[in-house]
């Protein structure tokens, strides 16, 4: 008797215990990692509520393979070394996938750690041609690339400030080098000479030094390649010593932080980033979804959607999550998105990238 009791308690543990094992053998791993604190967090707050909803929405549907997805948020900080932590972080959590990082600086370390430990890699943001030039099998992003932005800026600003003083500013980043350089070789190529190029550190709050430099050079054009808290700065700063200049950055200004930082100054500042996705038809379900949870899906909240959208399509047509199988039939679709069909090249770029112009007008951004 004592002997069948032990047997029928041993039995009904074993029961309980498949039965507590069953969720978390239902699920998938994956990760959203960008700078979810620091001084460029309304981006990562960007990254975090567009992969967020996009995880809700297909676990609401079914999940992914009949599995649902459980998203792990890194926060990097936009380091570099930081980023490196949170990649073997998701690489100890059995991530498969990661949508991300933000900031290049950050996606280009993490993406060696990503291809070692076999997961793949969407950015939504990451612009630097260097993080896809080299081929590597697992990186794709939904965004564009900053040759491509580059040439936008570059070819608007030869247009329509020939003849005009323009000084072209970096802060020295990745991304902000990255997209200055490539704004400067577009700039010379259309046979626009820049009066200045100069570096600046980012994260300093006085840059009235070299406002000071600017004012000195009579300079009427300032393109900044930097992200929106040195350029809003910067800015306020121009307008304190008396400047009355144009102001041109990139996709980095997309956040309305950048306002909160320039007040009335970063009137009429000038961005490239394409088209607004929050106008595109295949978004209207999505961000109706986001407004009414009282968010703005601006700037690259719908970039980093696209990316588990069309990462959790490209898995359940292999019939897998093993990411370099999932990483092939990804390279060889056409996958329908929040951002509308989005194609790769063998890089891991996308076929059609559309940067356009946008003016900040009384704390808003708009296209011109």
């Amino acid at each position: 008797m004592l002997k069948k009791t032990m047997f029928a308690g041993a039995a009904s543990l074993a029961a309980i215990m498949a039965v507590a094992a069953t969720p978390a053998m239902a699920q998938i791993q994956i990760g959203a990692a960008g700078p979810m604190t620091g001084e460029y967090a309304s981006f990562g707050q960007q990254l975090k509520e567009g992969a967020g909803m996009a995880v809700d929405d297909i676990n609401a549907k079914g999940g992914v393979l009949g599995k649902k997805l459980v998203l792990n948020v890194g926060d990097d900080a936009c380091d570099p070394k930081q980023a490196v932590s949170v990649a073997n972080d998701m690489a100890s959590k059995k991530v498969v996938f990661v949508d991300g990082h933000f900031c290049s600086s950050s996606s280009i370390p993490a993406s060696k750690v990503y291809a070692d430990e076999g997961i793949l890699q969407i950015t939504p943001a990451s612009t630097n041609p260097a993080l896809t030039d080299k081929g590597t099998w697992n990186i794709f992003r939904t965004c564009g690339r900053d040759d491509q932005q580059g040439k936008v800026a570059g070819d608007f600003m030869a247009k329509e400030f020939k003849g005009r003083k323009i000084a072209i500013l970096n802060d020295n980043t990745a991304y902000g080098k990255g997209l200055a350089d490539e704004t400067k070789k577009n700039l010379n190529l259309n046979g626009v000479k820049e009066t200045l190029y100069e570096a600046y550190v980012p994260g300093e709050k006085d840059y009235s030094a070299l406002v000071s430099r600017l004012k000195q050079a009579n300079i009427d054009v300032i393109y900044i390649g930097g992200y929106h808290t040195e350029t809003g700065l910067i800015m306020r700063q121009a307008k304190e010593q008396g400047m009355h200049v144009t102001v041109i950055g990139g996709d980095a200004l997309v956040t309305k932080e950048f306002w909160q930082i320039t007040g009335s100054a970063g009137e009429g500042a000038m961005m490239t980033f394409p088209s607004d996705p929050r106008l595109r038809p295949t978004a209207a379900a999505v961000v109706k979804a986001f407004k009414a949870k009282g968010i703005d899906p601006e700037g690259y909240v719908l970039y980093a959607y696209a990316a588990v959208q069309e990462w959790a399509d490209a898995a359940n047509k292999a019939g897998t999550v093993d990411a370099k199988k999932v990483a092939a039939v990804l390279r060889a679709g056409t996958w329908n998105t929040v951002l509308g069909p989005i194609s790769y090249d063998k890089k891991g770029d996308v076929m059609k990238s559309d940067y356009v112009f946008y003016i900040w007008h009384d704390g808003n951004y708009a296209q011109m």
